[in-house]
């Protein structure tokens, strides 16, 4: 078995946002999802990070993704809006978002932008630390393929949306709480097909609705915490469709399913709430502090299992990733390989 070439993030992310720019996308959106697909991958997301560029070039070129978007931001009052993302990047479109929400709650103390017209936006991660970064508490969602399915029924109906909290913490990097409402991503189920590799118990489901560890058989997933991860998905796809005037559900085009030159029309939903408008920030950090590490000192069952708090292992991962590089596999490798040769690119 071949194994995985370590790839310095730096370089690669140079690589991806021009191989972008020489299909036309234009420097803040190449940059953006350059910037976003090396996030994940730091993090340790692989699903959401630098193995999707084979497929986002292809409907870029198909003409689902718009190389040169020209937004449309409706400030409907002091403290929300609408961004119109013109079939953008959706790592493009929410950092769009991102910018209004901040701008807004510096001024009123809150900021919540909803996004329409908007396609695949990779870790919610990426936009909800941004606004951490900027000394704010961050929340973003995004609705996505009909793939969850409902407590007690037969067949998907929502998307496994994700759900990301972030806020600033004395002395180290935002904590970060991203969490998808299905146990694993459908991308995540597509990675341990390609690996040969079987899917967890109480993950999937096949075309009855039955649980199976079958990767070959699974084409729905299962919500976390039964009924539980089925609300949440619910109230993501109130934000993200219901408030944007989008497709929901099973009315989303898919991902991979779909022509890929059909637009896919997600709705994205980012808030910022300024720490200042609650309590003097330095406070806030420092108790947050306080907290996580009086949590990450709990007894633990196993001493060689801590206790963690949201966002550790995604910490940790990135730190090891930034000093040795990110596993890349084979096929990854020969794609960029091509990616290099056909725009005339320096190779990592």
């Amino acid at each position: 078995m071949e194994q995985s070439q370590l790839i310095d993030a730096d370089n690669i992310k140079i690589l991806i946002s021009e191989s972008l720019k020489k299909e036309g996308v234009d420097e803040t959106g190449a940059n953006h999802v350059a910037e976003g697909l090396v996030h994940a991958s730091l993090r340790g997301v692989d699903s959401h990070g630098i193995r999707l560029l084979p497929h986002y070039l292809k409907g870029l070129k198909a003409g689902r993704i718009n190389p040169a978007p020209h937004y449309k931001f409706n400030k409907n009052s002091a403290a929300a809006g609408v961004l119109d993302a013109d079939d953008a990047f959706g790592h493009a479109a929410g950092m769009e978002a991102v910018k209004h929400a901040v701008s807004m709650a510096k001024e009123t103390g809150m900021g919540a932008v909803a996004v329409k017209r908007s396609t695949h936006f990779g870790a919610a991660s990426f936009f909800a630390l941004d606004i951490a970064q900027q000394g704010m508490i961050g929340m973003s969602f995004t609705n996505a393929d009909s793939l969850i399915v409902p407590t007690a029924a037969k067949s998907r109906f929502l998307g496994n949306n994700p759900i990301c909290f972030t806020a600033p913490c004395e002395g180290e990097d935002p904590i970060c709480l991203d969490m998808a409402t299905s146990v694993i991503t459908f991308n995540k189920v597509l990675q341990l097909k390609e690996e040969n590799k079987p899917i967890p118990p109480s993950v999937g489901a096949d075309a009855e609705g039955l649980e199976t560890t079958d990767a070959e058989k699974v084409v729905q997933l299962l919500p976390v915490g039964g009924y539980k991860g089925y609300g949440l998905s619910f109230m993501v796809e109130v934000f993200c469709a219901l408030l944007t005037g989008m497709p929901f559900g099973p009315h989303i085009s898919r991902m991979y399913d779909a022509p890929i030159h059909e637009k896919r029309n997600l709705g994205h939903f980012v808030m910022a709430m300024n720490i200042e408008a609650f309590i003097e920030p330095g406070v806030f950090k420092h108790n947050m502090k306080q907290m996580v590490s009086q949590l990450r000192n709990a007894p633990a069952v196993d001493p060689n299992v801590p206790v963690q708090v949201a966002g550790d292992p995604e910490k940790k991962t990135a730190k090891e990733r930034l000093k040795n590089g990110i596993p890349l596999r084979p096929v990854d490798v020969a794609f960029y390989k091509q990616v290099a040769k056909d725009y005339d690119l320096p190779l990592f």
